[in-house]
């Protein structure tokens, strides 16, 4: 057998050195690298997948995104403690100006404070549904995952209180 392929190889030089180089190169060295850049292909694919996976992880659960929501939650707190004020703020003025009423029926009011009632009722109002609004915002991300900075023992650096990990609606009485 291996006579055969002696003469072969004999027979390929006497012609000329290009056609053995052919032949050797399309028999053996291309399938070779075709077979190494399938296997390395998929091998990369897989890599891919994996890199692309881990990419998303780093970008959603890594220090800048966990600050930024972190943020995100601490400046949602805040605002819903302030529309929570404003509406106190609303309903001592209504409550203000019905002492000065004590005992008079509201039609019987001057139109100005029975106008000015109504405004800071309809104000209230919005105040009222932009807080739910924004609750129902908070309390959804809360729901998302479990925040550590939500956890008193989990807090970063010079949080003293945890976020609240919900806030109630604002139910108008």
């Amino acid at each position: 057998m291996s006579n055969k392929w002696e003469k072969q190889y004999e027979a390929s030089l006497e012609k000329s050195p290009t056609a053995f180089f052919f032949r050797i190169l399309f028999r053996i060295i291309l399938p070779i690298i075709l077979v190494c850049g399938l296997v390395f292909g998929v091998i990369g694919h897989a890599c891919n997948w994996f890199g692309e996976a881990a990419t998303v992880a780093r970008e959603e659960f890594g220090p800048r995104a966990m600050l930024k929501k972190y943020e995100w939650f601490k400046d949602a707190a805040a605002a819903l403690d302030k529309k929570r004020a404003d509406v106190g703020v609303y309903d001592a003025r209504v409550l203000s100006l019905k002492e000065g009423y004590a005992d008079t029926p509201r039609k019987d009011w001057a139109r100005e404070d029975r106008e000015q009632v109504n405004v800071w009722s309809s104000e209230k109002a919005g105040i009222v549904a932009s807080y739910n609004g924004l609750a129902a915002e908070y309390n959804a991300a809360m729901a998302k995952f479990n925040w550590r900075f939500a956890e008193a023992g989990d807090l970063p650096k010079g949080a003293d209180v945890p976020l609240p990990r919900e806030f109630k609606p604002y139910i108008s009485k």
